[in-house]
Order: structure tokens, then C-alpha cells, then sequence
């Protein structure tokens, strides 16, 4: 399983600069890496390169040797930092679950979601309990590639461990790839087999 980035520019249409420029980055799902960057450094835009969240920019990423589709599930699923973002604010948690998959009840178990959150609207819950309703969505059965952008940011050290307990359990066990994304270097020490530098990719 392979996930490549291949000259990679990007720069947002109202910005006279490149965010990103040339990068060049191969992954794949023997090893959980780490990608270090500061906040502002173009990090999370990178992310949605490769996750197929932004499709107009400069280069090509392949997975499996196949460009990303376009429509339809996305085998490289990407997981924000603020997951009140992406959740339709009208939709009770069950069914912003049930639009990526069906959840069975040992799933929700691992990730401490309680049933009673199924019933209620985004807002009405924690950062910390809709994190690991985010998380849970992008661990789709048909995820191959994880991608989670400073996921854990905002979350209380304990709730931290929980999460990315969970992850790391569900990706060896399904053999999936996972970038870490963070600013935080002793996160990363700890969670990570590898790590990369965002600067030492970033050609600006």
C-alpha cells in the first residue's frame, strides 16, 4: 500500500505566494509516521492534497499507483482538528455516524462513545466526545490511508490517549497506513516509527 505525493504546489486563488512548492513524499502502511511542522506552515492544506479534499493544485498524488477518486468514498480518509466543522449541525450524531458507516456496538465500546450521544445534535456534545465520533467516521471498514491533522490539539491528556489508543489498535489491526500531523515533537516520539520534517519537504 502506497500513498505518493508527486511535485506538489499549491497556492489558495486571493494569496500572490505558494503555500507549498515541489514537495515530493512517499508513504506507505509499514510504518505510523510523523509529520512536524508549525501551525500557519500550510500542514493542513498538504492534508487535503492527499486526502482528495482539495483536487485543483499544481503536481499528482497517487495511491496504490492510482490517481484518487474523485467521487465516491475516499480510500485515504482525513481526520480534522476541529470536528465541529464537519458535521452537519442538524443531524443527530447517529446519523452523521451512519452516513460513512455502520457501527456496531464493540466499535463504539473501544472508542467511549456512549449510546445515549447517538441521539443528540453536534452541538449539544464536548470537542473530546465529537473527536472520537470524527475519528470513528473516517475508520470506515474501506479505509486504507488515515490522515489526522493535529486531531488531538484540543483535547484534555487523557482523552488524548484514549483516542490515539483506539486508532493505533484499529490501524494494526486492518494493516492500514497513518500520517500523524502535529507541531507536538514528544506526541510524535511516542506514537511514531518514523517522522518527517514539513520544512525539509517544502520547497518554499
Amino acid at each position: 500500500m502506497k500513498l505518493k505525493a508527486e511535485n506538489i504546489s499549491f497556492k489558495y486563488p486571493s494569496a500572490k505566494d505558494y503555500i507549498l512548492k515541489d514537495i515530493n513524499l512517499e508513504l506507505d502502511n509499514k510504518k505510523i509516521i510523523g509529520l512536524i511542522g508549525d501551525s500557519g506552515s500550510g500542514k493542513s492544506t498538504l492534508c487535503k492534497i492527499l486526502s482528495g479534499h482539495i483536487q485543483k493544485y499544481e503536481g499528482e498524488v497517487k495511491f496504490n499507483d492510482e490517481k484518487l477518486p474523485n467521487k465516491g468514498f475516499k480510500p485515504v480518509q482525513l481526520i480534522y482538528q476541529h470536528p465541529e466543522k464537519v458535521m452537519n449541525p442538524k443531524w443527530k450524531m447517529d446519523k452523521v455516524l451512519s452516513e460513512s458507516w455502520d457501527v456496531d456496538d464493540a466499535t463504539l465500546s473501544e472508542f467511549g462513545i456512549q449510546k445515549s450521544w447517538l441521539t443528540r445534535f453536534p452541538q449539544e456534545l464536548s470537542g473530546g466526545e465529537l473527536q472520537r465520533f470524527s475519528v470513528l467516521r473516517a475508520v470506515n471498514p474501506k479505509t486504507q490511508f488515515l490522515i489526522a491533522d493535529e486531531m488531538t490539539t484540543m483535547l484534555d491528556a487523557i482523552t488524548q490517549v484514549q483516542i490515539l489508543d483506539s486508532v493505533i489498535k484499529i490501524v494494526k489491526q486492518r494493516d492500514m497506513g497513518f500520517l500523524l500531523v502535529s507541531h507536538d515533537m514528544d506526541l510524535v516520539d511516542t506514537i511514531c516509527d518514523d517522522k518527517i520534517y514539513f520544512k525539509d519537504i517544502n520547497g518554499i
